[in-house]
């Protein structure tokens, strides 16, 4: 890949707490990548269509609300729809424990619930990126 990585952070939804997705936007802005925020209350189609516009490698659904399961597959059959499966989609927010297989069987690549290091989600998403493809 001859260009940084592009990331797109989205809060989906209703969901109006945008201080997780804006830390997280920075660390990885910090740590080499090209990182797009959407900001608050983005539809699926909003996050899609803006995924193709910025030719993002990998969407981040920052989610605090508890619509992580439906966002999120949502988000996976638009992103099938599309032709765009191959954009890796990570989650991160307020994840009960539960939920993360439920995820990880929708297609998503990681989970990351609230308190995980962002040294962590860098490495996780450079390995990605960089074509070892293993899941968290």
């Amino acid at each position: 890949m001859g260009r940084k990585p592009r990331i797109l952070i989205a809060k989906p939804g209703l969901d109006g707490h945008d201080r997780g997705a804006k830390v997280i936007a920075l660390a990885l802005r910090d740590a080499g990548f090209d990182v797009i925020y959407t900001g608050l209350h983005q539809s699926i189609d909003d996050i899609v269509n803006a995924a193709v516009q910025e030719d993002v490698d990998v969407i981040g659904l920052s989610i605090y609300s508890g619509v992580h399961v439906p966002a999120t597959k949502e988000l996976m059959e638009k992103l099938k729809e599309a032709g765009l499966d191959d954009i890796t989609v990570i989650v991160g927010g307020n994840i009960p424990p539960k939920d993360r297989k439920v995820l990880l069987d929708l297609g998503v690549a990681g989970v990351f619930p609230t308190g995980t290091r962002f040294e962590e989600i860098v490495e996780f998403i450079k390995n990605r990126v960089n074509g070892d493809g293993e899941g968290n």
